[in-house]
């Protein structure tokens, strides 16, 4: 027996409320230069109890809200996010991103020529580790203050690093996204990723047209900066996220593919000597408290984790008020045809983006809708889980008030003395040519049928 929908004072306005709250809150900070996710979540606490003061049943609203942070599929996201975090600080400290900056110097590329390289880098980087964010983190500060030295266009490095971030989420085996998106269909992770090749390369290679037409800097664009150094020594790690790829795949579980790599790493790492074994864990007789790779992995995942159960608190009411039902059936009446669902699909997913500002709560939103739908006009559940997938890689990587461009924007700020410019949100997310290209891909694929046989 469903239960009657969670009433607000106001109507549809009070379930709104808080969300217009929140993103208020998240636009402010964004406009003042503070992209942490850490600093999102008094915002969704006060945007809770908007919804609790509004909520005509609070003892209800507190139910659904707790129901909404306990999804099992949260838990396999928290899962991700530590272990993914674990595993790309180890290949940061082993030289793993230095090898690969090595490579491109020593090749001799420069302006458009490192504009794509870093592209590339930056695609490997994030479907090794499946973390955009993470690759951002990573790669930004080592790539882009590099592209003074070698004649790159500032905004067109950055969103080049920021759209090889994007590849990855959208493909990585090991992404938040991917495994949201196929956990919500019913489907296989490795079917998801061989099913959404298609669409990611050819996005990719519109991109990397785009990186080339464009990379190189005008005139007094950018000064000189230092050359590009590293070693080739890292290039052993590529071997982690080649066996954790492969285990994923071939269908093995999340935990046993990421411990997988995590343990490799640390094999590689010591028996080759880029890693030190109180690197990994040791003591910090100063502050009291463990210290090393492993904990500082993990807490890279902290800001996300707890951002996600934060904002899936709120998302639970708002489904529990049926507004999201009434939008999908909306959505529903002028779905005829599989063309039409998945513009549907498409398009609902679209607005839980925007709504929420958060890919996977988007996908967690939707995906029953997207499952329905797609079931009842034959659309493929991994068709289904790509067209939510691209949606989620579009958005979010290209407006300036998201998470992602902010976020790449803010490493450009200590790259001064190196002759390269700090950018905004906007000029990083305009030269995101893979969401552009993503988009492009989407738009062609619902309208023209291509891809619907995957």
């Amino acid at each position: 027996m469903s239960k009657e929908p969670l009433r607000f004072r106001g109507g549809d306005l009070g379930v709104l409320a808080p969300f217009a709250f929140f993103l208020a809150g998240v636009a402010w900070l964004g406009l003042s230069g503070a992209p942490d996710e850490r600093g999102f979540w008094p915002f969704v606490l006060l945007a809770l109890s908007v919804g609790l003061a509004l909520s005509r049943d609070r003892n209800r609203f507190a139910d659904e809200a707790i129901h909404g942070m306990s999804r099992p599929l949260v838990a396999i996201m928290v899962l991700a996010w530590l272990l993914a975090g674990v595993l790309g600080r180890l290949l940061q400290e082993a030289g793993f991103i230095e090898a690969l900056i090595q490579i491109a110097g020593t090749a001799g590329l420069r302006g458009s020529g490192y504009v794509a390289a870093s592209f590339l880098i930056c695609c490997v980087v994030s479907t090794a580790t499946g973390t955009s964010l993470g690759t951002v983190l990573v790669c930004g500060p080592l790539l882009y203050p590099a592209g003074g030295a070698l004649g790159a266009a500032p905004a067109i490095l950055m969103g080049a690093i920021l759209g090889g971030a994007t590849f990855g989420d959208n493909i990585s085996p090991i992404s938040d996204t991917t495994i949201a998106s196929a956990f919500t269909q019913e489907a296989d992770i490795a079917g998801v990723v061989r099913s959404r090749l298609g669409y990611a390369l050819a996005a990719a290679a519109l991109a990397l047209c785009g990186y080339l037409a464009l990379g190189t800097a005008a005139a007094g664009e950018a000064a000189a900066g230092p050359a590009v150094s590293g070693s080739y020594r890292g290039l052993v790690m590529l071997l982690v996220p080649v066996l954790v790829v492969t285990l994923l795949l071939k269908g093995r579980s999340l935990l046993e593919g990421l411990l997988s790599g995590i343990a490799l790493s640390i094999a590689l790492g010591l028996g080759f000597g880029l890693l030190r074994p109180s690197d990994l864990v040791h003591i910090d007789a100063a502050s009291f408290a463990a210290r090393g790779l492993l904990v500082e992995g993990m807490e890279r995942g902290i800001g996300a984790s707890i951002f996600t159960l934060l904002l899936m608190g709120l998302v639970g009411p708002l489904e529990a008020s049926g507004l999201l039902e009434r939008m999908v059936e909306s959505a529903s009446r002028g779905i005829r045809t599989p063309r039409g669902a998945e513009a549907g699909i498409a398009a609902v997913t679209t607005a839980a983006v925007l709504l929420t500002t958060h890919s996977v709560v988007a996908i967690l939103t939707v995906g029953s809708f997207a499952r329905r739908a797609g079931e009842r006009y034959g659309v493929s559940r991994y068709r289904r889980a790509n067209i939510m997938d691209i949606t989620v890689c579009v958005f979010p990587f290209i407006l300036p008030y998201m998470i992602p461009t902010i976020l790449a924007a803010s490493t450009t700020a200590a790259s001064g003395e190196f002759g390269m410019p700090r950018l905004s949100a906007f000029a990083v997310g305009m030269a995101n040519f893979h969401s552009f290209g993503l988009l492009a891909v989407l738009l062609f694929a619902v309208a023209a049928g291509w891809g619907s046989d995957r």
